[in-house]
């Protein structure tokens, strides 16, 4: 794979730059920034190198079709603000597009391309539209890892058309997720959380000949203690997944992982309860499970305490209730205090993860916190990525 920042002839030359800009906007208004926050340096690195930006996002599923509460509008006026500097946003048709209508002002140095999810082909993987798009710039740029699971027009068959390399942002990603797959530091840990096990069962069954330890908790952590014969309550729990857990634990015996799980729990009668902390086996039918308990916090500290390295994917209860964020909050400090000695490499992803981070303001206290979503996920699942298999 060949990286932008290795480039040094980019004077002048017309970048095709694929970003992530799918951003949650209501009413206009860009409520998490935290993606656009993310393609600064990219920006800022092809404007010093005065290049001509050519940028290529998306926002929401317009599913081929117009739909202007799905614009890019609010996306480029924010980096405007952000980069001092003017940006073009073309909202004409891109197939009716040709390359001198671009950049005909010399100071012009950023121009958008509407959604490209309003063109049908792109989601197709149009080869058409693909190369009609190689034609608009003289080299492209990948910095949308994040979508890089999706064999997408604008990822993965344009790169058949020009010289194409992986961006600032792509590196970075892909560097952090080898530390926890491939280039891994011993002992590590992976605290995985989520409502259902079947869709992280790849994840785990991948990771657990790597990993010193896998621990569950969440909802999952549910449907582990429902499977070892602990009352759960009304807790939620997902059926017909015996034999994946029973089959996680064989697995995890036979390569020396140790699958850690609840010893204690809090529960409340609703989502808006108070909390309260129960033994395993004093949890009542009319119970929800929304955290884990204290005995359960310290084993997992202790684990952290003793790791080189931790991969985090999914809060440890519901912690949108304060009453039940106790836990969250807890894995979260213990990672962050070892980061601050730089006595472990965290990673963390997942846009529950993230939000409950933000929500602390500790999302600096992490080496590498992942925007991705599916594309992470289906990394850690060992997965080929269509993005990366493109550049490569």
């Amino acid at each position: 794979m060949k990286y932008i920042k290795d480039q040094e002839n980019l004077n002048n030359k017309r970048v095709l730059l694929r970003l992530d800009l799918n951003v949650p906007i209501k009413n206009g208004i860009i409520t998490d920034e935290t993606r656009i926050n993310k393609v600064l340096p990219v920006i800022n690195f092809l404007v010093k190198k005065r290049s001509k930006i050519l940028v290529v996002s998306h926002v929401g599923r317009p599913k081929g079709k117009i739909n202007k509460e799905l614009s890019l509008k609010p996306v480029c006026e924010n980096l405007e603000k952000k980069l001092n500097k003017k940006i073009t946003l073309v909202r004409g048709n891109i197939l009716e597009l040709k390359r001198n209508d671009l950049f005909n002002d010399s100071k012009e140095q950023i121009i958008f391309l509407e959604n490209i999810r309003f063109f049908d082909e792109e989601e197709k993987n149009d080869t058409n539209f693909s190369k009609h798009l190689s034609k608009l710039a003289d080299i492209f740029v990948n910095d949308a890892f994040s979508c890089s699971h999706r064999a997408h027009a604008s990822l993965t068959k344009i790169t058949k058309f020009m010289p194409s390399f992986a961006g600032l942002q792509f590196e970075t990603e892909i560097n952090a997720l080898k530390k926890v797959t491939t280039e891994i530091k011993k002992p590590i840990c992976c605290i995985i959380g989520g409502s259902k096990i079947s869709t992280k069962i790849g994840i785990i069954k991948n990771l657990i000949p790597k990993f010193d330890s896998i621990i569950i908790v969440g909802a999952m952590a549910n449907t582990i203690l429902n499977f070892l014969g602990n009352p759960i309550g009304k807790s939620i729990k997902e059926i017909n997944c015996d034999l994946i857990i029973d089959n996680i634990f064989k697995t995890a015996q036979k390569h020396s992982c140790k699958i850690v799980y609840p010893v204690d729990v809090v529960v409340g009668k609703t989502l808006e309860d108070r909390a309260k902390i129960k033994k395993l086996n004093d949890v009542k039918n009319d119970d929800f499970i929304l955290d884990i308990g204290p005995k359960t916090i310290s084993k997992i500290k202790d684990i952290i305490e003793s790791s080189a390295t931790v991969l985090w994917n999914g809060p440890a209860g519901y912690f949108e209730n304060p009453s039940f964020a106790e836990g969250s909050h807890q894995i979260a400090k213990a990672i962050s205090k070892k980061n601050k000695d730089k006595s472990i490499y965290s990673v963390v992803g997942g846009g529950d993860t993230i939000a409950l981070i933000n929500q602390i303001k500790a999302i600096k206290d992490f080496n590498f916190v992942s925007t991705a979503g599916g594309a992470f996920l289906e990394y850690l699942e060992g997965k080929e990525l269509p993005g990366i298999k493109a550049l490569n």
